[in-house]
């Protein structure tokens, strides 16, 4: 890949680094997710002009700091995470003498609260009646049962193996990608009856929960943006909040769980975190939680009259 010149676009920059043996490294999901975003930061319009129509030797922190105010309109997580890929990207050209200024360090970036928002019952159940109700959406509604019922993340879930299922015995045995830690994990009657209808339907396949259309004969995982991109058509379709993420069904799951009685051991055993530092983020205080905790102590008022 010839090296930019000083002439050279933001746009030739970011191919620059999107040819080279660092960016080919990466795994094929992370590769799609850069480029989605790297794709976003070249179109970002700033002063009038599209930012990767800017020579890099012209671009300012001000530039750049308008394109993150305008990456915020997508949330704090997304804005940050598109600074740090472009960060890469120039850092790339750097290392290789295209430029020595490094406007991107400079920009300021915002810190986001840790995310609360949680799915109901009933939404979930909404959800699940939306996409199990069109072939289309079947896969996408049987990630979402997955990672509810079992709070598990929605990376396994769509990557999930039939191999990792006995659907004799109900059961799931799982070892996760992030910390390789071991669940074992009982399937509920309604989840244990949609993969069964599920295998029936891709018995010959290897992902439970794959694209409903074969690509080169194959039917392979929804990569996590098609997740994100699907869930909310099926939230539309169903007059659902927008606002609901697959992220959140993790958090739900721990919650739901902590509301009904279990001890942190139990939610240990399930989500397959292995100290109570790890799994506090996923913990939500709500309102029926502290009701039953202080209802367990047994007080009466009666006592202190």
């Amino acid at each position: 890949m010839k090296i930019p010149k000083a002439s050279s676009t933001l746009q030739e920059v970011i191919d620059f680094y999107s040819k080279s043996a660092a960016f080919c490294r990466l795994s094929g999901s992370t590769q799609k997710d850069y480029d989605i975003h790297l794709a976003a930061i070249c179109s970002t319009v700033v002063e009038g002009k599209a930012l990767g129509a800017y020579r890099h030797k012209s671009i300012k922190v001000r530039h750049l700091t308008q394109a993150y105010e305008d990456w915020l309109s997508s949330g704090v997580r997304t804005a940050n995470y598109r600074k740090s890929v472009l960060s890469i990207a120039w850092k790339h050209a750097m290392r290789h003498d295209v430029m020595t200024h490094d406007p991107v360090a400079l920009v300021q970036t915002r810190s986001g609260q840790p995310r609360r928002v949680l799915w109901s019952r009933d939404q979930v159940q909404t959800f699940l009646a939306t996409a199990y109700g069109d072939f289309r959406w079947r896969s996408i509604g049987l990630i979402v049962h997955m990672a509810y019922d079992w709070g598990q993340r929605v990376g396994d879930m769509r990557v999930l193996t039939w191999d990792k299922l006995d659907l004799t015995q109900c059961r799931l045995d799982l070892t996760q990608s992030k910390r390789n830690a071991e669940v074992h994990l009982p399937i509920s009657s309604g989840l244990c009856d949609m993969l069964r209808q599920q295998k029936e339907d891709f018995k010959f396949q290897e992902y439970v929960a794959p694209r409903v259309k074969p690509r080169a004969g194959a039917y392979t995982p929804y990569d996590k943006l098609e997740i994100s991109y699907l869930i909310n058509d099926v939230l539309k379709e169903a007059n659902l909040p927008t606002t609901l993420t697959a992220m959140d069904l993790r958090r739900t799951a721990v919650t739901e769980m902590m509301e009904g009685g279990v001890d942190l051991a139990g939610i240990m055993q399930v989500t397959g975190h292995k100290n109570i530092t790890s799994i506090k983020p996923y913990m939500v205080n709500t309102f029926s939680g502290a009701s039953k905790a202080l209802a367990a102590r047994g007080n009466d008022d009666d006592e202190h009259s």
